[in-house]
């Protein structure tokens, strides 16, 4: 497997730190040894891409080339017209695979029912591009689900992406979720999580430093380089959290990654509290560091 770095890992850097744009980001990614990049353009001004005019793309695409890295980008939302338009621009800049996750809502067989039928009207024109489309199991679907639609749709511009900690939103197990979804990853967004008790008292998950979480970072890479898997994106989520949604995953609360941490947290490695931008901005960078460190000691050697 190829190892990419996620921009989504900067994203204090993008949203505070003078100057950072996306060619900050390429720069970084090179100079870390990294053999690509995945680029959120998710939202207004293409996100994370830093701009949308036809020369700005163009530009990118140049210093990709320049710099000899490979390039993913990630959106979100199945609208047909949506992913043909996002399929243009990954073609532009020579990105054979765009993630995505459902925006859907309503009850699950309805989302599953709408998600499918995006996704088998949209595969023709991704297929037109050279471009492979990858649900993701974000937030809101188990691996079975992601599994079932990829099968529905059946069609080889239509695979799924495996993210290493999203499973724990709907109360599943990351090992589960993998086992059903696994015959169609081509790429995973590799992190790690804690759980840890919410403002409500509920469990909340809580993105951490890569090896300084639950997850099973080194099993699930394993499993992944001996798949059809394409590409591992590092994904340090350091700071994020979202709470468990519900439990139709089958998983226990308080066993597994789902055993509850008690604070004080240290906020390098279990950041609940909020920081000033400056502070965002070398904790982020510290906790990135941390991860690749981990990473190149436990995971890297073996995979």
């Amino acid at each position: 497997m190829k190892r990419y770095l996620q921009s989504y890992s900067l994203r204090h850097h993008y949203a505070h730190a003078p100057g950072y744009d996306v060619f900050a980001f390429l720069d970084h990614a090179a100079g870390r040894g990294y053999a690509g990049v995945s680029i959120n353009v998710n939202g207004p001004g293409w996100r994370q891409l830093s701009g949308t005019s036809p020369e700005h793309v163009a530009r990118v695409r140049r210093r990709l080339d320049e710099l000899g890295l490979g390039c993913d980008l990630e959106t979100s939302g199945t609208a047909p017209e949506h992913l043909a338009e996002l399929a243009g621009l990954c073609a532009a800049l020579g990105a054979p695979r765009l993630r995505t996750y459902l925006r859907h809502e309503g009850e699950v067989a309805e989302l599953l029912a709408r998600t499918t039928a995006d996704l088998r009207a949209a595969a023709p024109a991704c297929a037109a591009r050279g471009v492979t489309v990858l649900l993701e199991n974000h937030e809101d679907l188990t691996g079975a689900e992601v599994a079932g639609i990829v099968a529905a749709v059946g069609d080889p511009a239509v695979g799924a992406l495996f993210d290493y900690g999203n499973s724990m939103m709907v109360g599943e197990e990351p090992a589960a979720a993998l086992d059903a979804v696994l015959p169609h990853v081509r790429s995973a967004h590799l992190k790690d999580h804690a759980c840890v008790a919410g403002p409500d008292g509920t469990p909340w998950v809580l993105g951490v430093p890569i090896g300084a979480g639950v997850l099973p970072v080194a099993v699930l890479t394993a499993r992944l380089a001996a798949s059809p898997c394409e590409v591992v994106i590092v994904s340090s989520v350091w700071a994020y959290r979202a709470p468990v949604r519900s439990w139709r995953g089958g998983a226990q609360a308080g066993a597994g990654v789902f055993r509850v941490e008690q604070p004080p947290y240290d906020p390098l490695l279990r950041p609940w509290d909020e920081q000033p931008p400056e502070r965002l901005i070398e904790l982020e960078a510290a906790a990135l560091e941390l991860g690749e460190e981990w990473l190149r000691s436990n995971v890297w050697p073996h995979a």
